[in-house]
């Protein structure tokens, strides 16, 4: 009896095929004090982007550090430019020491990718590079969210002080 496996070298060969249920972005580190946390695009109201559009980036960002950073800039090869908001001006995204920042959160900053180069589907990805003043650049893949899914803020570090089982 023969058995048949699955022979491709690189699975990742296949990048920007759409991921049936969808995904949730991936967490990284950038140093051993900055982490970024579930990176996805909004999903489109229509169900894909298409080549020009804008897409608004969600993450977050965690400093359990005792330094402040700053987001500065964010490129990559798959769109023309992004747009940092703070308080709904253009600016670098600070992120103080021992603390998180929520882009894309109700209220939060807003990164906004400018005019996508090719369209892209629900769990389609693009590479998206960070540029963090101090901890330098981080690449990280933006994955579309998948319909129904809504990017919230994470809650991998509530609050004590929100906690309403302390009294």
């Amino acid at each position: 009896m023969a058995l048949t496996g699955c022979s491709q070298d690189n699975p990742d060969a296949d990048e920007g095929k759409e991921v049936p249920g969808g995904a949730v972005g991936p967490d990284r580190m950038i140093t051993e004090d900055l982490s970024i946390l579930q990176v996805q695009l909004e999903y489109p109201l229509d169900g894909v982007y298409e080549e020009g559009e804008d897409a608004n980036l969600f993450l977050g960002i965690a400093n359990t550090g005792n330094t402040d950073d700053d987001l500065l800039d964010v490129r990559g090869p798959d769109f023309a430019n992004a747009q940092l908001l703070v308080d709904g001006e253009p600016g670098a995204i600070r992120v103080q020491q021992n603390d998180n920042v929520y882009v894309g959160a109700e209220g939060a900053p807003r990164i906004t990718l400018i005019d996508l180069k090719r369209s892209l589907r629900s769990s389609q990805s693009i590479p998206v590079i960070l540029v963090f003043e101090d901890a330098g650049e981080m690449i990280v893949n933006a994955p579309v969210a998948s319909e129904g899914r809504n990017p919230k803020p994470t809650y991998d570090f509530p609050n004590p002080a929100e906690d309403p089982t302390q009294s």
